[in-house]
């Protein structure tokens, strides 16, 4: 919840951005997140594979990004997974650190709120996979810190 909150202050609250409820509903389970060409050169994102499962659950998204961020990565269900503001702000919009047991019991208690929305709990509990380089990221974060870089 604080990983939600901060990325949606980040985006709107504090330097323009535009929060709010999917158009499309709910994003829930193991998806892909594409890196954009701009993640290449990112302190945190430059070692990442261009594509790689992460762990999603939310409703709510960054509608529209400030003006001054790097939108780094994208799904194909939400535009805004990953971006940079400045040289050392950061937010995500997937769970790097949710492992896929975690994952699973997420979406079994979502299951009958994502049933009756269309979804199919039972898919998504299938397709649950472990998503390993999305939490390298928490690694790589703290290892920036910790040098004194930023």
């Amino acid at each position: 919840m604080l990983r939600r909150f901060r990325i949606l202050v980040c985006s709107w609250a504090v330097i323009g951005g535009t929060v709010g409820y999917h158009p499309e509903g709910r994003e829930s389970g193991t998806h892909t997140v594409t890196l954009k060409e701009s993640a290449a050169t990112d302190a945190l994102f430059g070692t990442m594979p261009s594509q790689f499962s992460a762990q999603l659950t939310h409703k709510q998204s960054v509608l529209s990004l400030p003006p001054q961020a790097v939108l780094l990565g994208a799904s194909d269900f939400e535009p805004h997974q990953a971006f940079r503001i400045g040289e050392c702000a950061w937010g995500v919009q997937f769970h790097p650190e949710f492992t896929d047991d975690v994952m699973r019991a997420y979406l079994a208690v979502q299951a009958l709120d994502i049933n009756a929305e269309g979804g199919d709990a039972d898919a998504l509990l299938a397709a649950v996979k472990p998503a390993p380089e999305a939490s390298s990221l928490l690694q790589r974060f703290s290892e920036l810190v910790l040098s004194g870089r930023y």
